[in-house]
């Protein structure tokens, strides 16, 4: 088993793509974290994250998969890559929910575009994972549904666990071994285009949104960008429960709120899913206890 987890990790490297080492038999870094970080190796001059600490040296990589069977994770962002993933359903959903890969292939015929012919991994859940080389001249971040239901992507910031590691649900292996494809210009546009409008957050787009709501909208997610590992996923929830009282007045769309929140949560280092469902509780339990404005 270490092995073949090793030889996986160091045919990423070989690809040029910046692996680090993830729990065994789970998708998780296993490097630690800031609050037990011994100040050695890596992190001789100060806590290194695992998207600087992910590398292509095979010496580092014999070392880290020498002794346990680590999963192999590709940090995207220093990888020069843009993963497009597409997840299947969840369990209980019904049974005509579309899953990613219907999506996006209906997003790429919406677009007059072909589905693009790339590198393709099946993931443990049965989705799909596309490997493109992300544009030059612009660093693009994580999304998390916005090119549709069930359709993330990975780019500076995310990583995707490589084919040969395995979970509980099963393995991720290749289903088509060709290079990796520049990202369509058409993608990369409403990447881009989705990018630059999170980062004018500091003009609310809702008419009746008060100064109030916006400055409270800018500093709730610079909160949460700035937060230290361990207080992360707590501040998220905060933020969306003081931001959630606007949503219930009017002052501010509850999509913007969640895009913004979003945004800030995955800059902080948190996972898509794990931001979504925090957000989801916080907005929800502030809009139920504020439906109506309190007047002084």
């Amino acid at each position: 088993m270490n092995r073949h987890l090793l030889y996986a990790a160091l045919d990423a490297a070989e690809r040029g793509w910046a692996v680090l080492p993830l729990r065994p038999g789970d998708k998780r870094p296993a490097l630690h974290g800031e609050d037990v970080c011994p100040g050695i190796g890596d992190c001789a001059g100060g806590h290194r994250k695992w998207e600087e600490r992910a590398t292509i040296d095979p010496d580092r990589i014999h070392r880290a998969w020498g002794d346990l069977p680590f999963n192999v994770g590709i940090a995207t962002g220093p990888s020069g890559l843009v993963v497009v993933d597409l997840d299947m359903p969840k369990r209980k959903s019904s049974t005509d929910t579309p899953n990613g890969v219907t999506t996006f292939t209906a997003l790429c015929e919406r677009a007059g575009q072909a589905v693009p012919a790339t590198r393709t991994v099946r993931t443990a859940s049965g989705g799909v994972h596309l490997y493109f080389t992300a544009p030059s001249g612009v660093r693009l971040c994580n999304t998390a549904g916005r090119l549709g239901k069930r359709i993330d992507t990975r780019a500076w910031g995310g990583y995707i666990v490589a084919p040969g590691s395995l979970t509980p649900m099963g393995a991720y292996a290749v289903v088509n071994d060709l290079p990796p494809a520049p990202l369509p210009e058409w993608l990369s546009a409403r990447l881009t285009a989705r990018q630059a409008s999170r980062a004018l957050m500091t003009a609310p787009s809702a008419v009746r949104a008060s100064r109030y709501a916006a400055a409270g909208l800018n500093a709730e997610t610079a909160s949460v960008r700035h937060a230290p590992e361990g207080e992360r996923n707590a501040t998220l929830l905060r933020a969306a429960r003081a931001l959630g009282r606007f949503i219930a007045w009017g002052d501010l769309p509850r999509e913007q709120v969640e895009e913004a929140l979003q945004w800030a949560g995955e800059q902080a280092g948190l996972s898509p899913r794990s931001c979504e469902a925090t957000i989801r509780s916080g907005l929800n339990w502030s809009i139920a206890r504020n439906g109506q404005r309190r007047v002084a």
